[in-house]
């Protein structure tokens, strides 16, 4: 899966020097984009303070990307741990029955994310999907209220 697929706005990248690059053309937007690309700020903070849309933006990284100029920085995030994911399927089994853990891997990559590597900051956004497959109101908002209690309890 292409890195800029998806949602880029946590995505975090830095310059890198390399000696033996010769001559690069850069447009002004990519100029732009690499003098704010520090390893610290992400792509939604960069897109703000240059004031591009995310279609432009991932366009110049794309661009950068390709010319080795920048690189990926890996940030440290907290993911749904695999108890929290559990007792997902387990409550979205209730309510729809053994289709649940299908409809969760479709919702995971419907926001862009791998199943071991789902953001905890998107977890109520995952409720809010896969709620939506639920028919029966009374189940749906048992499913709600059940899981955000999950999350206030985990912390995310």
């Amino acid at each position: 899966m292409d890195i800029l697929s998806g949602d880029i706005a946590l995505l975090v990248f830095k310059r890198m020097v390399q000696s033996n690059m010769g001559d690069v053309s850069l447009d002004s937007r990519m100029l732009e984009v690499l003098m704010e690309l520090d390893g610290k700020k992400n792509l939604g903070s960069i897109a703000k303070i240059t004031g591009m849309n995310t279609g432009t933006l991932r366009e110049a990284v794309s661009k950068l990307l390709k010319l080795n100029l920048v690189e990926n920085v890996e940030v440290k995030g907290t993911f749904l741990d695999n108890e929290f994911m559990g007792y997902l399927n387990e409550q979205l089994a209730l309510a729809i029955g053994p289709v649940a853990e299908v409809i969760i891997e479709d919702a995971v990559s419907d926001l862009g994310c791998k199943m071991s590597q789902i953001p905890s900051h998107k977890s109520a956004e995952l409720i809010d999907l896969l709620s939506r497959e639920i028919q029966r109101n009374e189940k749906k908002e048992a499913f709600k209220l059940n899981m955000v209690k999950r999350i206030k309890e985990k912390g995310y």
